[in-house]
């Protein structure tokens, strides 16, 4: 073969430089070998084979076919490390074993040993709300951009994430098992590769991230989507996308087929939740840990295919004077089926010279053939076939051939290889490797690939005919263009076409998603891409928010915002930077600030110590403006009285290992960060049930729980009469609101504030504009707005400290003393008209 170049994304390769898996040993560009610098534990739906009874009744392995398999389990073998999936067979129980592969076994998956497998458990019950309810029923109809085709049940979701926990513990468990051996044997700078594919497994990751950050368990995360990823005006319509999208940011690598899907993964993780984004690099920001997300179009065996095209034996006898014209699909109604079948009646009805000459040849495979969706797929399918095949059918000859059913990859290759033309037609796909493999083997006289642009192998197989399927007279033109090509345009066509998918095969994706990974030896990783936040970041959030504001409200929490969360309340210190932004910001006369907190009135206010400031205790039930005026929220006087036993009732049962209880006046906080991982579900568990059964309502919070009276307010609702109080009840035509805190108040505000939820675990739900992974992101979004704030200031006027308190000896502090029953709104015209008579004294 001759050292052709050829020049793909921006580099130039020889033709006989290709990409092959020997074992664990990788080559790249260039020949040069490379080794994965660490174990590999791939998690997949399903174990790279399939595992089956025989005459005996004994479980037996067969080989499953695809290029991922044939990819990747060599590797697997060589570096000793670990499968993990579910068998396929109900028959196999928790315990059995897992039968060694036969002597005489070839396939790529033959030097997998038993204890190399890791076989997760699913029962049938499990298995059809998991699979054929949420898998195929919600995602698969959802992620190729058909939502009238998919069913939303709570049900199956949780069943979807109780069996994505059972392959994390799975994982978890082959984690723990090679870092014991790495750690043993001295590599203690040694990390495993966890490599996780499809939409199978989506929140996998969720608690394998948590888990492992909790036991500080090494590992490198990555993910591979094998389908497409939607558009967020699609993927907004799945009830739980956020818990999703954060199952999918829980990985270090994210991988997608084409730059389009990772374009609508990365808009959705802003669009939805908040993140930050540099659509440029692909990088996505959660909770101060980015994800790298990219685009690596995967490929097949390349010359395993030719291979097999080369010893095939001729499968389908024509006549020389009759073309085929080749469909391969799995029974799916993304294949578009119907479509390519109608437009080749259309293609009939116009190019009646073809008739007798031309034949479709349709392989359809078997697929869900339990659900009653795929049923009526398959009788429509036949019942127009028949239909078409009665109409132009003459003595010796129909149009369409119809199988279905499986065939052997031998039998495939042949039929790659002998036929005219290849009609790769779906609505949608991730990538569709049957348009690969038909180039892969067309060893002969070339033929022609006509492709759906709707196909991720539609964006890189540049030199195939692309047509919209849903355009049947646009794909009765294209045929009959493919089929009157001549011979100088196919051969430089397929040329190509053969020169891409051989260079870009199989391992050259496996191996471009390891360097991705910095999972390769001799490879220099590289600092590890971050998104630093800086200040014009916040340019996007807020300068559309406050543009032409007469004044903005600051409305922030302390603990986790201004602070970061420390063992104990006492230790949570403002940084002398924040203490000093928050100074400059309260001498501006167009900015009120106020500060939220559960801590009492009098901690909170003595911990910040700022004057000019609205101070707000227990949530908000006590609130004190900086003229004085006082707001205590009244609470039964039968919940006052059982703090004292409830704190005493906390201490004996649950304050142990370092946790304990701090009292608020009116009400508790159960504290447990100190307490080691492993009791701390134990201990949090006892201590909702305890706050439940005193009548308290227990809010979580970060290794803590809050327990409060049941009464109708909250943070949102403080917020809100603070806003009321401050500027009137018309304050919402003139004042501008941000708000950085927990989640109490995202609700309440939605959509009349621009809202920052400050939390620095990534799972979290949240009704938060967007998020702040701690207290310095929180400081850099204050230092905007002073200096947005300061461009407003005349220049004899940036000095002056804020007028709107003169005179506070005049204000006596007015204790709402109400009874529960009165009205709210009544509570705040009462305060209200008092401040405005004070004020204007």
């Amino acid at each position: 073969m001759a050292n052709r170049r050829l020049s793909v994304n921006g580099y130039d390769f020889a033709e006989t430089n290709m990409f092959r898996t020997n074992g664990q040993n990788l080559s790249s560009m260039g020949n040069k070998k490379r080794d994965i610098n660490g174990p590999l534990i791939v998690v997949s739906n399903r174990l790279p084979f399939v595992l089956s009874k025989n005459s005996d009744g004994e479980l037996v392995r067969k080989q499953s076919a695809g290029g991922l398999v044939t990819a990747v389990a060599p590797v697997v073998v060589e570096c000793k490390g670990t499968w993990i999936g579910w068998s396929g067979s109900f028959d196999l129980k928790p315990g059995d074993p897992i039968p060694e592969s036969d002597p005489e076994d070839k396939a790529p998956t033959a030097g997998l040993k038993s204890n190399q497998i890791i076989p997760v458990h699913i029962d049938k019950s499990e298995f059809e709300e998991f699979y054929n309810g949420c898998c195929n029923g919600t995602f698969w109809p959802l992620f190729h951009s058909m939502p009238d085709r998919a069913n939303f049940v709570s049900k199956d979701w949780k069943t979807y994430c109780r069996v994505n926990d059972k392959f994390a513990d799975c994982t978890l468990d082959a984690l723990r098992n090679v870092i014991k051996t790495l750690d043993e044997a001295g590599n203690h700078d040694t990390v495993p590769l966890v490599w996780i594919h499809d939409y199978q497994l989506l929140t996998t990751a969720t608690k394998i991230r948590q888990v492992c950050e909790e036991e500080n368990l090494r590992c490198k995360l990555g993910f591979f989507l094998h389908i497409p990823f939607p558009s967020w005006d699609i993927m907004r319509l799945l009830p739980w996308d956020d818990q999703v999208l954060q199952g999918m940011l829980a990985y270090d690598f994210a991988a997608f087929h084409i730059e389009d899907y990772c374009l609508n993964f990365i808009d959705c993780c802003c669009r939805r939740l908040g993140c930050r984004v540099d659509r440029t690099n692909m990088l996505v920001e959660l909770a101060g840990r980015t994800i790298q997300v990219k685009a690596l179009p995967i490929g097949i065996p390349f010359e395993r295919f030719v291979q097999l095209s080369e010893k095939a034996p001729t499968f389908l006898n024509m006549p020389d004077d009759v073309k085929v014209i080749l469909g391969v699909d799995r029974l799916d109604y993304t294949k578009g089926l119907v479509h390519r079948i109608l437009a080749f009646e259309k293609f009939l009805e116009k190019y009646p010279d073809f008739h007798e000459k031309v034949v479709l040849l349709q392989i359809s495979v078997p697929s869900r053939t339990d659900v009653k969706e795929y049923k009526q797929l398959k009788d429509e399918t036949e019942l127009l076939i028949g239909r078409i095949n009665g109409r132009f059918s003459k003595p010796n000859w129909s149009p369409i051939r119809y199988i279905y059913g499986c065939l052997s990859q031998e039998q495939l290759a042949a039929l790659y290889r002998d036929c005219a033309v290849a009609l790769v037609t779906p609505l949608r796909d991730g990538m569709n490797l049957v348009a690969k493999e038909f180039v892969a083997c067309q060893i002969r006289t070339p033929g022609v690939l006509i492709l759906s642009p709707f196909a991720g192998a539609g964006g890189t197989m540049h030199e195939a005919l692309l047509v919209n399927p849903y355009e049947l007279d646009e794909m009765a033109n294209v045929l009959n263009r493919a089929l009157k090509m001549p011979l100088d345009e196919r051969e430089l066509r397929m040329t190509q076409l053969r020169h891409r998918e051989q260079l870009l095969d199989v391992n050259y994706w496996m191996t471009s998603f390891f360097s991705s990974m910095g999972a390769l030896k001799d490879e220099d990783e590289g600092p590890p891409k971050t998104m630093q936040l800086r200040l014009d970041d916040f340019d996007m959030y807020l300068s559309n928010h406050i543009a032409g504001a007469g004044k903005l409200s600051l409305i922030l929490d302390y603990d986790g915002t201004l602070t970061h969360l420390t063992s104990h309340p006492d230790l949570a210190i403002m940084s002398e930077e924040t203490i000093k932004v928050l100074q400059r910001l309260t001498r501006m006369p167009d900015i009120n600030i106020a500060i939220i907190s559960g801590r009492t009135l009098d901690n909170v206010k003595s911990m910040v110590g700022i004057e000019n400031i609205t101070y707000a205790g227990s949530h908000g039930i006590e609130i004190l403006h900086p003229d004085g005026t006082n707001f205590v929220h009244p609470v039964p006087r039968q919940y006052e009285q059982k703090i004292a036993g409830l704190q005493k009732l906390l201490v004996e049962e649950v304050c142990k290992e370092g946790a304990w209880v701090e009292n608020k006046g009116v009400m508790l906080t159960y504290h447990y960060r100190e307490a080691p991982p492993a009791k701390r579900e134990h201990l949090e568990r006892r201590a909702i049930e305890i706050f439940k059964n005193a009548g308290f309502e227990p809010h979580q919070g970060f290794l803590a729980i809050e327990g409060k009276p049941p009464i109708t307010w909250d943070q949102g609702r403080a917020s809100i009469y603070i806003l009321r109080t401050t500027y009137g009840v018309d304050w919402s035509e003139r004042v501008r609101v941000i708000y950085a805190g927990n989640e109490d108040a995202m609700l309440a505000l939605q959509g009349i504030a621009c809202t920052f939820r400050v939390d620095p675990s990534p799972m979290v739900q949240t009704a938060a504009d967007f998020r702040l992974s701690g207290p310095d992101a929180v400081l850099t979004m204050l230092r905007w707005v002073e200096k947005e704030m300061h461009k407003r200031l005349p220049t004899l006027n940036r000095t002056m400290s804020n007028s709107r308190i003169q005179n506070t000896a005049l204000v006596h502090s007015i204790s709402s003393q109400m009874s529960i029953d009165q009205k709210e709104e009544e509570k705040e015209k009462m305060i209200l008209l008092a401040r405005r008579s004070k004020l204007t004294t």
